[in-house]
């Protein structure tokens, strides 16, 4: 199966190659067969990532607290509704749905004609084919409880700061009493594009950074920041020579991505 992608969406074959390989090693950090078989469905240049063990690794613990945060509020929650925004191949919904939540994968039509070539949709797990800037896509949500968790897993740092304060505006008031799980870079990161180990090697750029999830309560007086996780404090022994400028503060809070838990009131 070929594919042409080009821009932000060739970036969603990134976090799938890291899956896939993750899940081959003798000790996985996750288990994703799905993104294995996909891996080899798909014809594309994988090798390109083959030196991008900082991201592989990086994926692979955003993979796991993802999918911990995840599970944690459909525990709370069981018939919740779930937002997947910039889904690209994510698989995140085969691994905690507990046959009573409602699942909505968002992403570009490019993104989703690929999706549909491995799931299918039914009653409770729906694609939509749309921009996340195209607020319609509000409207196709069944918002029938005010149980709602939004992902947005390696999507924001693409865009512009404005973007960013538009689509949070949108979504406090869609959404009240929300909650939010979302992948932050720090601005020293998102000014490194070209030197990024895995997106150098497409055309996307990074273009917003923030240094601590609390920063988005700026935003609205409707966002409460609950916590936030540093993929530095996780599976230490991965992280090679890295581990060691790790433990100086001032490292480790402008050079590594994070998880941002937060609420909507």
């Amino acid at each position: 199966m070929e594919e042409q992608l080009s821009g932000i969406p060739e970036t969603l074959l990134i976090p799938l190659w890291a899956r896939a390989v993750e899940t081959k090693r003798s000790t996985p950090i996750i288990n994703d067969i799905r993104a294995v078989e996909m891996v080899e469905r798909i014809e594309y240049d994988f090798s390109k990532f083959d030196k991008a063990w900082m991201s592989q690794v990086g994926v692979a613990i955003r993979t796991k607290l993802l999918d911990e945060a995840t599970m944690a509020f459909i525990n709370k929650y069981p018939d919740s509704v779930i937002i997947n925004i910039g889904a690209g191949l994510d698989t995140r919904f085969f691994r905690v749905d507990n046959d009573r939540i409602r699942w909505y994968e968002l992403d570009l039509p490019e993104s989703i004609h690929i999706r549909k070539k491995f799931f299918n949709e039914t009653d409770r797990y729906r694609m939509i084919a749309k921009s996340v800037f195209d607020y319609s896509w509000i409207k196709q949500i069944d918002t029938f409880t005010d149980s709602v968790l939004i992902i947005a897993e390696g999507v924001l740092m693409y865009f512009e700061e404005d973007d960013i304060k538009s689509l949070m505006a949108r979504m406090v008031v869609a959404f009240p009493h929300a909650e939010m799980l979302f992948e932050m870079m720090t601005p020293t990161l998102a000014k490194r594009s070209k030197q990024h180990d895995a997106v150098s090697k497409t055309d996307a750029e990074f273009r917003w950074g923030i240094t601590s999830g609390k920063e988005m309560e700026a935003l609205s007086t409707k966002i409460k920041y609950i916590e936030e996780w540093n993929y530095f404090d996780y599976h230490q022994d991965r992280w090679r020579w890295v581990r060691w400028l790790a433990l100086i503060p001032a490292f480790k809070n402008r050079f590594n991505n994070r998880i941002v838990h937060l609420c909507f009131i």
